[in-house]
C-alpha cells in the first residue's frame, strides 16, 4: 500500500465543516494522515491512503460523536464509522469494535473509495456556518515624500 502525501478533500472537508459550523470545539485527537507508529500498527489502515479523519468527540461545544456516529450512517460516503468500542459499516451493521484503540475520545470515519472528492455537506443538520463580523478596511495613501 502506497502512502498517500496528503487526505482526500472529503476528508479534510470533515473537520474544516465541523470548525465552521462550531468554531470553539476541541481539535485534540483530529487526525488525517497516520504517524509511522500508526501505520506500523495498523498497515491497512484508510490513514494510509488519505480515505479516513478522526474527529473530536466535543459534545460541551458541539461536536457530539454518540449523535454523529448514528447521523453518519446515512451517508453514502461513509465507509465505517469507529467509535467508543464500537464499529458501524453498512455490509455488517454495529458491532464490538476489537482494535487496541477504543476510539473513545474520537470519531474514526472512513470514506469510501469514488468519494474521495466529495465536499458536499457532511453534517447538515447541525445547520449552516454562522457569519461572523466582517472587516472592512480601506486602503488610505501614504502622503508623498518630499525628495528636496
Amino acid at each position: 500500500m502506497k502512502l498517500a502525501k496528503r487526505a482526500t478533500p472529503a476528508a479534510i472537508a470533515v473537520l474544516r465543516q465541523a470548525t465552521a459550523l462550531r468554531p470553539k470545539r476541541k481539535k485534540a485527537s483530529d487526525g488525517l494522515l497516520p504517524s509511522a507508529a500508526h501505520v506500523k500498527q495498523s498497515p491497512n489502515s484508510d490513514h494510509n491512503t488519505g480515505y479516513a479523519v478522526d474527529l473530536t468527540h466535543d459534545p460541551v461545544n458541539g461536536i457530539n460523536c454518540v449523535e454523529l456516529f448514528i447521523k453518519l450512517q446515512e451517508d453514502k460516503r461513509v465507509k465505517y464509522l469507529i467509535f467508543q468500542g464500537k464499529i458501524w459499516s453498512q455490509k455488517n451493521g454495529v458491532y464490538d469494535y476489537t482494535g487496541s484503540n477504543p476510539h473513545n475520545k474520537h470519531l474514526h470515519i472512513s470514506i469510501n473509495n469514488g468519494h474521495g472528492n466529495d465536499t458536499s455537506e457532511w453534517f447538515p443538520w447541525l445547520g449552516k456556518p454562522k457569519t461572523v463580523d466582517k472587516i472592512v478596511s480601506k486602503v488610505k495613501r501614504l502622503p508623498k515624500k518630499d525628495t528636496k
